[in-house]
């Protein structure tokens, strides 16, 4: 069996920030599977530009083709991706964004599942709206989703979650992911997808 390649996209990038702690929670998750590997892409350490070329057109800065040569073909080389958000403000953070919109054929036709972590909405208001962001990208949302309530109390000093629901609901989000990407991987090998 040829494992799945997973991309796990970690958007905060704001100092003491507890995104690195979820990511790698969900991350040990998936690497446990026997069916998925695992790519960490935490968008503080690979950060990109933020300022678009005109439409159409690469960047004519080679510094920032540079920044996007270290993310670009790592989601391009994803079969599935798991997106870990916080919520800001109702909704996610600009370098989440800014990094999916640096981006188009490497989302598309490919399922994306969602960790949100925060306060009382556990960052559900983030992932709402990411969804919509992902169908315009023709990329495949799976309804099952982790929310991580009062996040600052969520894990342990190892990283380990402290409530099993939190792990039990990583294992359903990541198996429903996992048929979406064998599904999709078939189904761009049949026939490549045009948006």
């Amino acid at each position: 069996m040829n494992p799945l390649r997973l991309a796990v996209v970690q958007g905060s990038t704001r100092d003491g920030r507890l995104g690195p702690v979820v990511a790698n929670w969900l991350s040990t998750h998936a690497t446990a599977r026997a069916d998925m590997t695992v790519d960490l892409i935490d968008l503080a350490e690979t950060p990109l530009p933020t300022t678009f070329p005109e439409l159409g057109r690469a960047p004519a800065d080679p510094a920032d083709r540079a920044l996007l040569a270290a993310v670009s073909p790592r989601l391009a080389a994803a079969d599935a991706f798991v997106v870990v958000t916080p919520e800001y403000n109702h909704s996610y953070p600009a370098s989440l964004k800014n990094a999916i919109d640096w981006h188009g054929r490497e989302w598309q036709a490919k399922p994306v599942g969602f960790v949100s972590y925060g306060g009382f909405s556990a960052g559900l208001r983030a992932v709402e709206h990411l969804r919509g962001v992902f169908a315009e990208l023709h990329a495949v949302t799976v309804r099952e989703a982790v929310g991580l309530q009062g996040v600052w109390g969520c894990f342990d000093a190892d990283g380990k979650a402290v409530d099993p629901a939190s792990d039990a609901a990583a294992a359903s989000m990541l198996d429903r992911l996992a048929w979406w990407a064998e599904a999709l991987r078939e189904a761009r090998a049949k026939q490549p997808y045009a948006a």
